[in-house]
């Protein structure tokens, strides 16, 4: 039944991975102008007034769709809600893990630069808005298990 509300979490928890796509996790700007913005996809910068991309990060766009597809296959699990509950515990664990790699990376890729407050882009938000979406979908399961089981005892 795909109508129930953890549906709707669990595809904007697909959303929200994707969106970081679209939006830099950190974004770095130099005293001579140029700047620098890391996305899922590499570090792009913008030399001469055009936006270029400097270094690719493959393996952590492939990554990004395995996570993002995680949360959407989930939802067509309806009919096995043990094997749902798993899935989004996964998912959870894995956008955790995810979460950490984007931390080294941008280590790796800033080096020495003191980040600040306005270094920081939505794309940092995205991964945790993911968790609390996954959750709350998670959440819904359970109600429906619950509500399951109660029926069932009244047979």
């Amino acid at each position: 039944m795909l109508q129930r509300v953890q549906t709707i979490w669990l595809f904007f928890a697909t959303v929200a991975i994707f969106g970081l796509f679209l939006f830099p996790y950190l974004q770095v700007y130099n005293p001579d102008g140029s700047s620098r913005a890391l996305k899922i996809t590499g570090i792009q910068e913008s030399l001469g007034g055009q936006i270029v991309q400097t270094e690719a990060f493959l393996a952590l766009t492939i990554a990004t769709v395995i996570l993002g597809l995680i949360p959407f296959i989930t939802i067509f699990l309806y009919k096995n809600r043990k094997q749902q509950i798993k899935m989004c515990y996964l998912s959870i664990v894995a956008i955790l893990g995810f979460s950490f790699w984007l931390v080294q990376t941008a280590k790796q890729a800033l080096g020495t630069i003191n980040l600040q407050t306005e270094n920081y882009g939505l794309g940092v938000i995205l991964p945790s808005l993911s968790v609390f979406f996954v959750i709350l979908a998670l959440r819904g399961i359970r109600k429906d298990e619950k509500l399951i089981k109660s029926a069932d005892r009244l047979r």
